[in-house]
């Protein structure tokens, strides 16, 4: 029986991560940053630019927005470690997607690195 760490594995041996050295140069050539964590880690904090497409809807989003079809847009995307970017970017490549990365250690590899992240700033209400 397999695991999530084995789907995983197999899921990095075919596609394309970036280190965090190279990230910020792939993303600002991107048409795509999309983050496949799910809605609350989003809205706690994410790369600036990014969408949120969670993992579970990947597939479902994408076959609904008409501006994704393209199959040539250059895409990165992320999670919080990298797993669920790994399979993210599996299934964006299944699906004919020509040119997707994932980014390696994901959003926390990001963060601990000092790499700009946007977090909701509290109403101020003075």
């Amino acid at each position: 029986m397999k695991t999530a760490h084995d789907l995983v594995r197999r899921a990095q041996a075919q596609i394309i991560e970036i280190d965090i050295g190279d990230a910020e140069s792939e993303i600002r050539n991107a048409d795509l940053l999309l983050d496949v964590r799910e809605q609350e880690e989003f809205q706690a904090g994410h790369l600036p630019g990014a969408i949120n497409i969670p993992r579970g809807l990947l597939e479902f989003q994408l076959s609904h927005m008409a501006e994704l079809e393209a199959r040539h847009l250059r895409i990165v995307v992320y999670c919080k470690t990298s797993g669920r970017a790994a399979l993210s970017a599996l299934t964006l490549q299944e699906m004919g997607y020509l040119h997707v990365r994932s980014l390696s250690g994901g959003f926390d590899n990001w963060e601990a690195t000092g790499k700009a992240v946007v977090r909701p700033q509290p109403p101020n209400f003075l």
